[in-house]
């Protein structure tokens, strides 16, 4: 086994197509877009989350904790692989340990925990009912073009990988 593979870094296959996946839409622009969308829905046609401000908070609270801690470990990897959060540029090797271990996404879904958590603080149920909406808006502007470019990038590695490992959580 390589130095990569103990680290849970499966090596690159050499590909001659253009690397980097099709991605072209920004993610972190489809969470804010959401954000502000359920802000101006809220003005229009307000719709308050009717819940003990003990539970909003709470809820708040653990739901950023959590997505700060997915993006902050997530980042921490990319930063100690050298690799490039942006998901258009190319991919040298697939980080499969720390918080990759359990989900293929943690940043998108620390970005979900976090618009959910700013849903519940300002106590704004359209910001909380976008939720889903911006995952399944996600998946399909980033999710499913960077999965075919790693399919098509590492083969069976990235194939093994994501049969254990879930796509969200």
């Amino acid at each position: 086994m390589n130095d990569g593979a103990q680290r849970g870094i499966l090596p690159a296959m050499t590909n001659s197509e253009p690397d980097g996946a099709a991605v072209r839409l920004p993610p972190p622009l489809v969470f804010l877009g959401a954000l502000v969308l359920g802000a101006v829905i809220q003005t229009f046609a307000p719709l308050r989350l009717e819940l003990p401000f003990a539970l909003r908070a709470g809820g708040a609270l653990f739901a950023g904790a959590a997505g700060v801690a997915l993006l902050a470990g997530a980042l921490s990897l990319f930063r100690r692989t050298g690799q490039d959060p942006k998901p258009w540029e190319p991919t040298p090797e697939i980080v499969s340990t720390g918080i990759y271990r359990f989900t293929r996404n943690p940043m998108y879904v620390g970005m979900a925990l976090l618009l959910l958590a700013l849903g519940l603080a300002f106590a704004n149920a359209w910001i909380v009912a976008l939720v889903p909406t911006v995952l399944a808006v996600v998946y399909w502007t980033a999710v499913r073009h960077e999965e075919a470019y790693l399919e098509r990038k590492f083969g069976a590695a990235y194939e093994a990988y994501k049969a254990r490992t879930r796509r969200w959580l």
